[in-house]
């Protein structure tokens, strides 16, 4: 797996790159793309890794050949700003995507139609619009989404996304910045908040809280991660701040009870803010700052080091093997 594979980066200032040799050169994607293209959600497909959907705020992208060419496909969410893709797992043509303002969309052909979903999230809050900044579909139970909004909160859909109800028992801030799921001993849902990550052994009827993150190396958290063949190794994004100056990667081994600051090669510019994994090769994990550095871990997080090239602002982050 090492060294074939290819990875894609979206931003908020010159579009979406890819790399189709590992990192070592990159390309700007044009066409179908515009000049003002602002990609915040990467999703590759779980059953056939060459194809990737791409969100931008002016529309979703599908590319089959991991990242090389795209098309944009016709959805009613061309003049929204998507900010989360989802795909199920067990039926990749099921495919989910999150926006701001705060609508949930749903396709059943693999991008080629769309339909609005009827979940009625707050249309107004702190930061003016919310946004949905992440969706995931349950890998064990097909019929079970989530989604997460900065700032209203978590909802979860049991019928595959036909109907939606808001849970966040034990939530103490509804600003909802990452969600993963873990298939332990128990599957958990995580869900990253800025000061607090959480977890729900019961598909969201009730959260716990799983780290105070003040007790971390920097306080504000972004992002939350699962090795993907080791439910007991997490990974958070952190910072100093939201549009802080400088951040760290925080991983426990042992489910969230004790946590690590991870030894970066430098200091980064700004938080940390995405992470990128796929089951191909669950050792290989990219992070992201949100000011354009990109950092890559070969063997689980236990050593990181710095990839050459930087980018503008960095809202999404994947690979995928070649």
């Amino acid at each position: 797996m090492s060294g074939n594979y290819s990875i894609m980066v979206g931003t908020t200032g010159a579009g979406l790159f890819q790399s189709a040799d590992s990192g070592e050169s990159w390309r700007r994607i044009g066409s179908p793309f515009s000049g003002e293209s602002q990609v915040r959600a990467l999703a590759v497909d779980p059953q056939s890794p060459n194809v990737v959907y791409a969100g931008s705020n002016d529309g979703i992208y599908r590319s089959e050949d991991s990242g090389q060419n795209w098309a944009k496909l016709d959805s009613p969410m061309d003049g929204l700003k998507i900010w989360s893709i989802a795909i199920n797992p067990s039926d990749s043509a099921t495919v989910f995507a999150g926006t701001s303002p705060p609508f949930l969309f749903r396709s059943r052909n693999g991008g080629q139609t769309w339909e609005q979903l009827s979940a009625e999230i707050a249309q107004e809050c702190a930061i003016g619009s919310p946004r949905v900044t992440a969706m995931v579909v349950d890998p064990v139970d097909q019929d079970t989404v989530y989604a997460g909004v900065e700032i209203d909160g978590v909802y979860r859909s049991r019928d595959g996304g036909d109907t939606w109800a808001h849970v966040d028992k034990g939530i103490t801030n509804p600003d909802i910045h990452g969600m993963a799921v873990s298939l332990g001993e128990h599957k958990t849902l995580l869900v990253s908040t800025p000061n607090e990550i959480f977890a729900s052994e019961d598909e969201g009827e009730t959260f716990q809280s799983l780290a105070v993150t003040k007790s971390f190396a920097m306080p504000y958290c972004r992002w939350v991660a699962v090795k993907t063949d080791d439910s007991q190794v997490l990974f958070a994004a952190n910072g100093d701040a939201a549009i802080g100056n400088t951040g760290t990667i925080q991983r426990s081994t042992d489910g969230g009870r004790s946590w690590e600051t991870q030894q970066l090669p430098v200091e980064p510019n700004s938080p940390i803010w995405n992470f990128a994994t796929h089951p191909a090769d669950p050792e290989l994990i990219f992070a992201n700052s949100i000011y354009g550095e990109l950092y890559r871990s070969a063997n689980g997080g236990d050593s990181w080091e710095k990839l050459k090239k930087e980018f503008t602002e960095v809202r999404a982050l994947a690979w995928t093997p070649n």
